[in-house]
């Protein structure tokens, strides 16, 4: 079977440019499929995403005669497509979609973002996504999803497959190190974007240092809407100097060891556009008690009381309450901790995405 790919391939390096590489590393993929690949993310940067430029512009035409060259050429049977559905990036997508459509190839799309209840107020998105969703099977990411395109996608057309990220005994064996840190330490990793909870975790961790609880918390990631000035005068308002640490980006053996000397990990997001949270199955790998939200398809990923807690969006103070649970009681980091490690390692592991994806994409492509 033919198969054409439209991916999101990094930089810059989310979690929709993650899975793109995934899939197009992936050896079980390409030995089952005849794939092509054309990378349909023109920014560079986490800060140009959303924003339209003449180069984003240049990159469209290119992928535009990308497109036409493999449906006159290769002629895939099925277009796995990332598609965005909103933004400029979506109305370059239309015009692939329409692409598609006019050479009748079936189309699979995954979204790893959402935002359709909310764009389909306007009428110019919601005549788009009558005729984009028209007649397209479509994978999420997790059922709590379905809500926000249940208006343009009826549910025999659609599939539920989660993230998946690579299991390695190496990793198995690090993560069961016993930690014993003197001062439990909080891990946040993620970029410094707002809506992610960055400001919300350093007023969690200002009321965690105004009952005398002693703990330390390194925020890991690059620069977003939040620089590093901003961060760090936040931290001094909260007079956090000796408890906060901002490190920056973390990458092979630095990101490991982040994630095996901490003891808890916080992503208190309200990203309007949070699908999934692919950061939480790495601490899950790592054993770690993760304390997160109900956004997106979060729920399905940490079990409340469970693999960790869940806490209201924008809610300071019940995450405080929920980090001084944990940091009392290193007994239940570590149950929670190998609760979520299970759970990762029976549900979320990169073969099983392999897996359910190949299926996914075969179940939904005609007769060849």
């Amino acid at each position: 079977m033919n198969v054409l790919f439209l991916l999101h391939l990094p930089p810059p390096v989310h979690g929709s440019s993650m899975v793109g590489k995934y899939i197009f590393d992936s050896i079980r993929i390409n030995d089952v499929f005849s794939s092509r690949y054309i990378n349909v993310l023109s920014s560079k940067t986490i800060a140009e995403t959303g924003r339209p430029s003449f180069s984003k512009v240049i990159g469209f035409l290119a992928i535009w005669f990308k497109m036409i060259f493999e449906l006159l050429f290769k002629k895939p049977d099925v277009c796995y497509f990332a598609i965005t559905v909103c933004g400029f990036a979506f109305f370059r997508d239309v015009f692939l979609v329409f692409l598609l459509k006019l050479f009748r190839v079936k189309r699979v799309f995954h979204l790893h973002n959402k935002g359709v209840s909310y764009w389909q107020k306007k009428w110019v998105y919601r005549i788009c996504y009558k005729y984009v969703f028209n007649n397209a099977e479509v994978i999420l990411l997790s059922k709590h999803l379905y809500a926000d395109i249940e208006n343009f996608v009826p549910e025999s057309s659609l599939h539920i497959c989660p993230n998946g990220i690579p299991f390695d005994d190496k990793t198995s064996k690090l993560s069961r190190t016993v930690r014993s840190n003197e001062t439990p330490k909080i891990l946040f990793f993620s970029n410094l974007i707002e809506s992610k909870g960055v400001f919300i975790l350093l007023e969690a961790c200002a009321k965690l240092k105004q009952k005398g609880i002693s703990f330390s918390c390194d925020f890991i990631g690059g620069e977003g809407d939040i620089s590093r000035e901003q961060f760090q005068a936040k931290v001094k308002h909260f007079g956090l100097e000796q408890d906060v640490a901002y490190l920056g980006r973390k990458y092979g053996e630095e990101k490991e060891r982040a994630f095996i000397e901490a003891d808890i990990f916080a992503f208190p997001t309200f990203y309007f556009y949070e699908t999934f949270g692919l950061v939480n199955l790495e601490a899950m790998k790592y054993r770690l008690p993760i304390i997160s939200t109900y956004e997106g398809g979060i729920p399905d990923v940490v079990e409340n009381n469970k693999t960790g807690f869940l806490v209201r969006k924008e809610d300071s103070t019940e995450l405080a309450d929920k980090l001084e649970i944990l940091i009392k009681n290193p007994k239940l980091r570590t149950e929670m901790g190998e609760a979520g490690y299970n759970k990762y390692k029976e549900n979320f592991t990169l073969d099983m995405f392999e897996r359910r994806l190949i299926e996914m994409i075969q179940t939904a492509s005609p007769a060849v």
